[in-house]
């Protein structure tokens, strides 16, 4: 498991992108995790700053992770918590982060499926095909 690292300033970040909460700790990035999101933004056309994390209300238990390319301009607000790991921003929604606290975000990869997760200790319940949580 790896630990949060930033490799730029709070001052910095906070400047270039004029964000209110620019590093957070409490939402770790497995290595996994780390080596596909890297991939996937580099084979997106478009460009993006990174990947941006948040909740909606969806499925059997309720709520749902959501992963998207975070825009600039489209869908990064001021308020979003960040995460930077080997340069590689995350976005975090901060409606969001009070279900993330303590978390990890995962890459799984197994016979029938492939794809990003979080091991959530303030989940409460996963409905039976793991789509959705509650909390």
């Amino acid at each position: 498991m790896s630990e949060l690292k930033t490799t730029q300033s709070n001052s910095t970040l906070s400047n270039s992108l004029n964000l209110a909460n620019p590093i957070v700790d409490y939402l770790k990035i497995s290595k996994e995790a780390l080596l596909q999101i890297k991939v996937i933004l580099s084979q997106r056309k478009e460009p993006c700053e990174g990947i941006r994390v948040g909740v909606r209300t969806r499925g059997c238990s309720g709520l749902s992770y959501i992963i998207e390319y975070a825009v600039k301009d489209q869908n990064i607000s001021k308020f979003d918590d960040v995460v930077i790991k080997e340069g590689i921003k995350i976005f975090i929604d901060p409606k969001v982060s009070m279900f993330l606290i303590g978390s990890e975000m995962i890459f799984k990869n197994d016979d029938l499926s492939a794809g990003f997760d979080f091991i959530n200790p303030n989940e409460k319940g996963r409905c039976g095909c793991g789509e959705s949580f509650n909390v």
